[in-house]
């Protein structure tokens, strides 16, 4: 029987359905559960906020709708401008790498003279070029560009080109060499995010009594709930800081519980705990649950929910920043991939958005490196007898 969904991964699901940016039935697959499903806790949540008789006027529906489509046409134009971007950013770059960008925008509705014009070409130059027979060699890397246009886009623009490369071989089924990859992203100007060192959050109670290290550093399992690896972050917003708690399991690199909030008390990281305790159910003294030295986690609160779920409690060395070094690699792409594309607004906008790119994106989704270039959910369904649910 599949473990139930925690309250805040309800909570969260249903503030991004109602934000509309993607059909019920979309996220709905995204987040794994039944777009009835979806649609029930919508209703309820509907039914506990305002009751049943809150519904949108006639008129505000169509305002609505116009809206909508005002902003996927904003949408549509804003990638437009950045895929001419990475054309802009290069010197000295030969009018024929220029030519395909212009049949894409072309095909997109923009006017031939206007996109020549502004990518400083001649139009007689691209037609001659786009009247003229194209080589073998040619037709293929234009169709495998294509594919890697399409990937890097639907990895949200952050796939440099081992992953690239590895969506293209195992998701694909397209046998190209990596060097040949590499060298079409380099020449059409499509690359990948590149990560930043993060700063840590936690505070140490040098009055606490911290457990011992039973990791030492060797963060390798051969199957899923024999080490857990729990980490806090921050990010600012304009009114004020979010909190994030994370618990990540050290076989697959799937984010197994999280809690978001505006404060950092025991409470943040317990809820993140939580919510690993139900999804994966683990074994009495099996599993390790591998933290720093933050109050946080040095709390009684926080100690009598690992010993109540039969955990094994264990603490790194302070200071040592390879001691959680798994934690702080997830991090740090949070960050470079979410944290820093935008300046946030709210702490419920990013709040959504954390949730939304973890389980979404991240455990779903993306490729890591570490595990055999699988996302996390397909290491776990590939390498566990049971395809535990998560």
């Amino acid at each position: 029987m599949p473990a139930p969904h925690p309250p805040e991964f309800r909570q969260r699901a249903v503030e991004l359905a109602r934000l509309g940016d993607k059909p019920v039935a979309a996220l709905a697959k995204d987040l794994g559960i039944s777009e009835s499903c979806l649609r029930n806790w919508m209703a309820q949540a509907d039914a506990d906020e305002n009751g049943s008789s809150a519904r949108l006027t006639s008129a505000e529906k169509k305002e609505l709708a116009e809206l909508r489509k005002k902003n996927r046409q904003l949408e549509l134009e804003n990638e437009i401008l950045k895929r001419a971007a990475a054309y802009f950013a290069r010197e000295n770059i030969l009018p024929k790498l220029i030519y395909p960008l212009v049949r894409e925008l072309a095909d997109d509705g923009i006017d031939v003279a206007v996109a020549c014009r502004v990518l400083k070409v001649s139009r007689s130059g691209y037609y001659e070029w786009h009247t003229r027979p194209p080589a073998a060699r040619d037709e293929e890397n234009e169709l495998l560009l294509k594919h890697i246009r399409s990937v890097h886009a639907e990895s949200r623009g952050t796939y440099g080109w081992p992953r690239v490369h590895a969506e293209l071989t195992l998701g694909l089924g397209l046998p190209v060499n990596h060097k040949r990859v590499a060298r079409l992203m380099r020449q059409a100007g499509i690359q990948g995010l590149y990560r930043r060192r993060r700063r840590g959050c936690t505070v140490r109670d040098p009055a606490a009594e911290p457990a011992s290290d039973l990791v030492n550093r060797n963060f390798t399992v051969d199957q899923p709930n024999r080490l857990w690896i729990t980490d806090i972050t921050e990010h600012p917003t304009e009114d004020g800081k979010v909190y994030c708690a994370a618990v990540m399991d050290a076989y697959s690199r799937l984010i197994i519980g999280w809690s978001i909030a505006d404060h950092m008390r025991s409470d943040l990281v317990t809820d993140a705990l939580g919510m690993a305790i139900l999804r994966r159910n683990p074994e009495t003294g099996t599993t390790i649950l591998h933290s720093d030295h933050g109050a946080q986690y040095t709390s009684w609160v926080f100690g009598q929910r690992l010993r109540s779920a039969g955990l094994l409690a264990s603490m790194g060395t302070v200071g040592d920043c390879y001691d959680n070094s798994m934690m702080e690699s997830f991090w740090g792409t949070l960050q470079l991939e979410l944290l820093d594309s935008k300046q946030w607004k709210t702490r419920e906008e990013l709040a959504n958005a954390i949730f939304e790119w973890i389980e979404c994106w991240y455990n779903p989704k993306r490729r890591h490196s570490r595990i055999g270039m699988h996302s996390p959910v397909t290491f776990e369904a590939l390498h566990t007898e049971s395809g535990q649910d998560h």
